[in-house]
């Protein structure tokens, strides 16, 4: 296997203060490298540094980054900027965030193809379509004209999946491309990545803190720990025999442990959902009627008991979050009903809704586009 990317002895600082100290591996071509740690060791940094997108206040102070043995450091901004998209790609963490609100999906990968290929307006969107159906996003040519926060999380992962093929790259870099999405739609997006390695050939640098997330897909594991890498191995000789306490310590970390079943808790029903309904409409007639719908939610049943918890599962786009909404009131009901402590939710005025939204809380899915960025944490607490 030849090597694509070479890092040798890379050392990043920021001021006095060391982040990355002599960091050395390779990705070979066709490769899924997985870079292991916890935050702050120093995985996001590097992929940074691979891209040349440091914060001016972090800074190279040793070391080369080699892209087909040719130094990517030394290289003029403009040459660089045929690299990022045409060369090495890059899958963020937070999809809602590194998406653009007010255009629509197909637009923004259609922006992409645009900016490194001379196409016309037509084989630019059929471009955009072919990357859609080839990321197994339903409806494509539908959902080219809807915006991020008509998509599940999952889906939106898609997108930049797709942006990020839109320019062919030989490197895919994928940053915590799963940590906000549930478990279920966390395993098909892995499975869609390394469907994409193996039809496409190309190399993956795949970055995250969670062992059992890479464990059916890395070819070597590199493990990350205050800036250095302390293990370095191919997948099944890291699994089998780990070397370093660290890597023994995730991979603890990584094992499902038995829960006790706990104690039978009281049967009083909190919240109940009878026959649920929430369509939204996609296509209008001439005068406005509704011709087409999309039924997010379509006739849910489910209740609550007081101290217990329930796990609401299903693929992405199933209506999980859509659900949640309606239950907070945040998206309109199309049919059913919504009972909290005994009273119908749905059938109260507009403002005696918010009485209950101080009841029932929300941990949303996404903390980089639920935060105020212009707050500090203590201010929206």
């Amino acid at each position: 296997m030849s090597t694509l990317l070479d890092i040798r002895q890379l050392s990043i600082a920021a001021g006095d203060k060391t982040l990355l100290e002599q960091v050395s591996f390779t990705v070979g071509r066709g490769e899924i490298v997985a870079l292991v740690g916890e935050s702050g060791s120093g995985k996001s940094v590097t992929s940074l540094a691979i891209m040349r997108l440091l914060p001016q206040a972090l800074s190279v102070t040793g070391g080369d980054v080699l892209l087909e043995e040719k130094s990517l450091f030394v290289l003029p901004e403009m040459q660089m900027r045929h690299i990022r998209g045409r060369r090495i790609a890059m899958i963020f963490q937070e999809p809602m965030s590194a998406l653009n609100p007010v255009m629509t999906v197909g637009e923004q990968v259609a922006e992409a193809v645009r900016l490194h290929f001379t196409l016309s307006a037509s084989e630019v969107k059929a471009r955009v379509i072919a990357l859609f159906k080839e990321v197994a996003i339903p409806d494509p040519v539908i959902r080219y004209n809807w915006y991020p926060h008509q998509l599940s999380g999952g889906q939106k992962q898609r997108v930049m999946i797709a942006m990020a093929l839109a320019c062919e790259p030989d490197l895919l870099i994928a940053d915590e491309p799963t940590t906000a999405l549930d478990v279920t739609v966390q395993a098909q997006v892995l499975s869609l990545l390394k469907q994409i390695r193996d039809r496409r050939g190309l190399s993956i640098l795949f970055i995250t803190h969670d062992l059992a997330v890479v464990s059916q897909m890395a070819d070597t594991i590199v493990v990350m720990k205050d800036g250095k890498i302390v293990e370095k191995a191919d997948a099944n000789t890291l699994f089998a025999s780990p070397s370093h306490p660290y890597t023994r310590q995730l991979l603890e970390n990584a094992v499902v442990k038995e829960v006790s079943k706990g104690e039978e808790g009281a049967k009083e029903i909190v919240l109940r959902v009878e026959d649920l309904k929430v369509h939204f409409p996609v296509k209008r007639g001439v005068f406005g009627q509704v011709r087409q719908v999309v039924k997010a939610v379509d006739g849910v049943s489910l209740t609550i008991e007081r101290g217990s918890t329930l796990a609401l599962v299903g693929e992405s786009g199933s209506g999980k979050t859509t659900l949640g909404e309606a239950i907070l009131s945040l998206v309109p009901v199309s049919g059913g009903s919504i009972w909290f402590e005994a009273n119908e939710i749905t059938a109260l005025p507009k403002k005696m809704r918010h009485t209950y939204r101080k009841k029932i809380q929300v941990i949303f899915q996404d903390p980089f586009a639920a935060l105020d960025p212009r707050m500090n944490i203590g201010e929206i607490i």
